[in-house]
């Protein structure tokens, strides 16, 4: 009686070929992996400063002018640090936003400045980082500009 050996397992060449495309779409995915992430960030610390851009609003639908709307007076509060940004200051209606170290590497510690357009009832607001690295996270922040 004489039995035959049933092949167990998978061959070397089998194994490298799963091996190279798992190490192909890791390197399409990883790169998007962190520009999602840096997005959400983003839009995570453009939300944080919804507060201020609405007393700064407020402040110069009250006054009628955006001079004086500064942090400290008119009714436009201090902002406390967050996980993503590090300051948040206004100036004569002009909000600087300090953002912190970690959010991605094309905006770390960068500034970005919003600046108020008054047109009639309606104020728009224009996000600006000029040190920031082009790329998609810098495309997020200044996206919605009027």
């Amino acid at each position: 009686m004489s039995m035959k050996r049933v092949q167990q397992g998978f061959t070397l060449i089998e194994l490298m070929i799963v091996v190279a495309i798992i190490g192909i779409l890791a390197a399409v995915a990883i790169p998007q992996y962190r520009d999602y992430t840096g997005k959400a960030r983003v839009g995570s610390a453009l939300a944080q400063v919804d507060g201020v851009k609405k007393a700064v609003a407020l402040c110069i639908q009250t006054i009628g002018t955006k001079t004086g709307c500064t942090t400290g007076s008119n009714d436009v509060l201090d902002f406390a640090a967050t996980k993503e940004i590090a300051s948040a200051k206004a100036a004569d209606g002009i909000i600087d936003v300090v953002l912190n170290k970690g959010i991605h590497g094309d905006i770390d510690g960068q500034t970005i400045k919003m600046t108020p357009t008054e047109d009639g009832a309606r104020i728009s607001w224009k996000n600006e980082c000029a040190g920031c690295t082009k790329g998609a996270v810098t495309d997020s922040i200044t996206k919605n500009n009027p």
